[in-house]
């Protein structure tokens, strides 16, 4: 399955409905808004006006598509996804653009008519969600008939296994699965399900196997006495993308203990999400308008810190380095350099401390009052980081921490950001133990996960920038 392609797709429907929602809309308010009849098609398409919202309005759906992430998971999609997703996103397009029509300087021409907005979020969603319907249900109709599938993976190898893996495949409608094979959560001589699919070794190797054959889905079919594995398999492929999904216990299901979104599915899903949907887009939507904001009134900070570091020290302005985001995904972070050219000349990472010589004058400055930080918002509006996440580690030491914390793993599942809990009650760490140490409020924020306690976070961090209280 290509991916890109399927997501790329999806882009040019968006595009193209966005094209005829704003003609016919351009159509309708000049004749039932302004009572300005066209007289011919030449006339339409010689008003700049028109011309000007065929290009910036498609521009704007799709760049608004984007950062909520509609073209995410473009072959994991229903009908009914699409229609919650695209009533959601063209609801908040068209509040953007009330807002932008207020402030635009000739607003107080401008005559507010409630028709104007609803026919236009009519037009725009009709459009945008009959193409993605359409698409949709072709791509459903594809996966049903098998001829596409998403690579999938076993654990356990007995009767429960089995059972399911001829469930599955002997699906009239298929549900994707596309299986390699299976792994064993406990060792055993004999696995019935070996005659159907390949052995691929144990639950302990899944992310080495996970990454080999490219798997996109975890099934986790255990017997009752391998139950107390449960935990350890999924902590295992807790950092990585694939959909894990369990096969409850039958008894629990009759004492109720576990619930499924599905009344058509013999599995729960564990959602490793730990925001809903809407709440992911808000944030999302929440990075990118601050951010954006932060740049442009921070433009005369940038330019007297960066005259501030180019006479501290001679070097470069700007220190990017490598560290780990989301999913284990390497990306370039960027600071205002606070320390010396060449502070780590022997090629082992070190971290800073309160009185590290290394760091310059104008650094220790920049340091409490996090002005260093700044140069992040441009990671927040590429979607490497967020306002509000756990701080980004060098893999060197993300590898020393999870030798004492492997729970560190479950900070993988985020994306990082440019403040963080740990951070405003811990600050900067000087040694792996006090990484541990701030482990715990990185967890804490993971556990309690939401934009009130983000904007709660981000509250802190300005009054202790504006205290100069950073360490």
């Amino acid at each position: 399955m290509n991916r890109r392609r399927q997501a790329f797709k999806y882009l040019l429907l968006d595009i193209l409905s966005a094209m005829i929602a704003w003609t016919l809309f351009y159509l309708f308010k000049k004749s039932n808004i302004d009572h300005l009849p066209i007289t011919s098609i030449d006339a339409l398409f010689n008003r700049g006006y028109y011309i000007y919202g065929l290009v910036l309005f498609p521009a704007f759906w799709v760049f608004l598509y984007t950062m909520v992430g509609n073209y995410r998971r473009p072959y994991r999609r229903s009908r009914l996804y699409e229609l919650g997703h695209t009533i959601f996103v063209v609801t908040l397009g068209i509040v953007i653009i009330v807002f932008a029509l207020l402030i635009y300087p000739p607003a107080d021409k401008l005559i507010i008519d409630y028709r104007f907005f609803l026919s236009f979020w009519i037009i725009q969603f009709t459009f945008t969600y009959l193409f993605r319907f359409l698409f949709t249900y072709s791509t459903l109709r594809k996966i049903r008939n098998r001829k596409i599938g998403f690579p999938t993976i076993i654990v356990g190898g007995k009767k429960n296994a089995l059972e399911i893996y001829n469930e599955l495949e002997g699906s009239i409608k298929s549900p994707g699965n596309k299986f390699v094979g299976f792994v064993n959560a406990l060792e055993d001589k004999d696995y019935p399900l070996e005659q159907h699919l390949k052995n691929l070794g144990s639950y302990k190797d899944l992310q080495q196997i996970i990454e080999q054959y490219n798997v996109e889905e975890v099934i986790v079919a255990i017997e009752r006495d391998e139950a107390y594995t449960v935990d350890r398999i999924i902590k295992e492929i807790a950092d990585t993308t694939v959909h894990i999904k369990v096969i409850p216990d039958i008894q629990d299901i009759l004492l109720g203990a576990v619930k499924t979104n599905s009344i058509w599915s013999p599995f729960i899903e564990i959602v490793r999400e730990p925001l809903p949907e809407w709440q992911r887009l808000l944030k999302r939507l929440m990075d990118v308008v601050v951010s954006l904001t932060a740049i442009i009134l921070l433009i005369p900070v940038y330019i007297l810190t960066a005259i501030g570091v180019k006479r501290s020290s001679p070097g470069p302005i700007i220190y990017s380095q490598v560290r780990i985001g989301k999913n284990r995904k390497p990306f370039q972070m960027y600071k205002f350099r606070s320390m010396f050219v060449d502070s780590e000349k022997d090629g082992k990472p070190q971290l800073s401390s309160k009185d590290d010589p290394r760091i310059t004058k104008f650094g220790r400055f920049m340091r409490k009052t996090r002005l260093d930080e700044i140069p992040q918002f441009f990671c927040v509006l590429k979607g490497d980081m967020s306002l509000v996440g756990p701080r980004p580690e060098r893999k060197y030491y993300i590898d020393e921490i999870m030798k004492q914390a492997p729970e560190y793993r479950l900070l993988l599942t985020v994306k990082p950001g440019i403040t963080s809990w740990g951070q405003v009650k811990f600050g900067y760490a000087e040694n792996v133990n006090q990484m541990i140490q701030r482990l715990k409020y990185d967890l804490l924020y993971l556990e309690n996960m939401s934009i009130a306690t983000d904007i709660k976070i981000l509250i802190y961090t300005i009054l202790i920038v504006l205290q100069g209280r950073g360490k």
